[in-house]
């Protein structure tokens, strides 16, 4: 009872924030229901004057909440199957700046993962570069010579986030008891994957194994690389990989001057995501201009690997053959795709579903290349999902969201590229190693091995296959026993109805009373 005050006291203070700084303002009252409508004119009485446009009033609403909130924001920029695409492309350009912490707080978490102060660690540290909601960045020299970065936990930000968490999730489940559209977008599971995300981001270690992955995958790539971490010196806290000595891909005056082809980068961002995703499995998901550089080489490098995003073989082969599709012009190969994998209910016609993606792929063959999105494509073909009960599926957004940021960056370096030129020979090439006769032969070979292990572990299951219907057979002859803590918690759950019913009846029987007596 306490706990759920709590999470209501926190509910309430972000509510309130929210209509302070003018973001009730993005709602579109028309689709609530009369309660919440009342609820949003009430908030917009306490605007603060002047707010600003959509995209600062919501910022501002985040920034002021606090470091959770801020990578809230950002993470919901990944999904506008939740927030809508205007609120999607406000919250896209929330940026993850903090003030940095002291010196002396990034030196203590050194000295306590080490053991050794700050200056017996490193033979320089210097203040911090950059600094964001979770941790921030110092540039340092080693013993040995080599200038690398430090990337430093912020004091205390585990207990910050999992209150704050608690409270997002306490809002969630409320939403999801009310509304089968929270449901159907799975609010709880857009809170859980953010906590599963933030949980991460805050061991370093696993941001260094996702750093060491990442490189191992591109190693035999001649123009892509990522920094690998030093094990010896990363700690839960703190990580310590190569400083990158490049030209951010923001400066384009300064790639100009440095003498580097910005249409040959172009592609080079546009294949390298697309190899990533879709040869991999394992792609960059925060791939914004800011974490991306072009060292003395020419090669592009991607720094900061705390976002990073999975595919498995099915989604890899569903982004493939989608995006090779609307290449040629296939809609009902793309519509087959959809019902192959399952993410379409077989209940739904393969016909009305290729109409209707014809609907999005017709519009992009009357424009020129350069005039193609496929991130607007893809962004589309979801909402047409939607007509069609197909369940959100996160790393698919995850995708299509970091793809949009990614074209848009190689937009930046040639306005006129053809992404769809561009992206062709990897789709290609993975479609043809995958799909073609090795490929077959590759898949058959891992189900024999597959089935094999089945086989040697079928003594075991059929034993506790045993096990299981015994104890089946013996619960329906003597009844299933419930443990205290079930009793309780079935004996708490009543009790609140009966206290919620009794509430009930009192407020009828005081409308009651007015209305006869007043």
């Amino acid at each position: 009872m306490i706990a759920s005050l709590f999470h209501i006291a926190r509910t309430a203070r972000i509510g309130f924030v929210l209509a302070r700084e003018g973001a009730l303002a993005l709602v579109d009252p028309s689709v609530l229901p009369p309660l919440a409508r009342g609820a949003i004119r009430l908030g917009r009485l306490i605007e603060r004057p002047g707010a600003g446009s959509s995209a600062t009033r919501l910022a501002a609403a985040l920034e002021r909440l606090g470091p959770s909130y801020v990578k809230f924001g950002q993470f919901l920029a990944t999904r506008p199957d939740v927030v809508g695409m205007r609120i999607a492309a406000d919250l896209s350009a929330l940026q993850d700046r903090m003030p940095p912490f002291p010196m002396e707080q990034a030196r203590a978490t050194i000295a306590a993962a080490h053991g050794l102060p700050a200056e017996q660690v490193f033979a320089e540290f210097g203040p911090p570069v950059a600094a964001a909601s979770i941790a921030q960045v110092h540039r340092a020299r080693l013993k040995d010579g080599r200038e690398v970065a430090v990337k430093v936990l912020r004091p205390g930000i585990r207990d910050r986030f999992q209150r704050d968490l608690a409270a997002m999730r306490f809002g969630a489940e409320w939403a999801e008891r009310r509304s089968a559209e929270a449901r159907r977008l799975r609010f709880s599971g857009v809170v859980d994957t953010l906590a599963r995300s933030v949980t991460m981001e805050m061991d370093l270690r696993l941001e260094a194994a996702a750093l060491s992955e990442f490189a191992e995958n591109t190693r035999e790539d001649a123009d892509f690389r990522v920094p690998e971490p030093d094990w010896q010196l990363t700690a839960r806290e703190m990580l310590v990989d190569e400083w990158i000595d490049g030209v951010r891909l923001s400066d384009i005056a300064g790639l100009q001057a440095a003498g580097h082809d910005l249409v040959a980068l172009a592609q080079t961002v546009i294949q390298s995501f697309l190899k990533h995703a879709i040869r991999d499995g394992f792609f960059h998901a925060d791939m914004h201009p800011g974490n991306l550089f072009v060292d003395a080489q020419g090669r592009l490098v991607a720094v900061d690997g705390g976002i990073m995003g999975r595919l498995g073989p099915k989604e890899r082969r569903f982004l493939a053959e989608i995006l090779l599709g609307f290449i040629q012009r296939d809609y009902t190969r793309v519509a087959e795709v959809h019902f192959e994998a399952g993410y379409v209910p077989a209940h739904h016609s393969v016909a009305d579903f290729a109409q209707a993606i014809r609907a999005v792929g017709e519009p992009i063959h009357d424009r020129s290349a350069d005039q193609i999105s496929m991130a607007k494509v893809l962004t589309l073909l979801f909402e047409i999902t939607g007509l069609f009960d197909m369940a959100t599926r996160t790393e698919l957004v995850m995708l299509q969201k970091t793809m949009v940021v990614v074209e848009g960056v190689a937009r930046t370096l040639d306005p006129h590229l053809d992404m769809w030129t561009t992206a062709e020979p990897v789709v290609r090439d993975w479609i043809t190693r995958n799909l073609g006769p090795i490929g077959k032969i590759e898949d058959a070979g891992r189900g024999a091995k597959s089935l094999l292990f089945s086989l040697a572990a079928l003594p075991d299951t059929v034993a506790r296959a045993e096990r299981v219907l015994g104890q089946i057979e013996d619960a329906s002859r003597r009844g299933f026993a419930l443990d205290e803590r079930s009793i309780e918690a079935i004996g708490r759950a009543e009790a609140q109805r009966n206290r919620w019913g009794n509430w009930a009846l009192w407020v009828i029987a005081a409308l009651v009373a007015i209305a006869v007596f007043g």
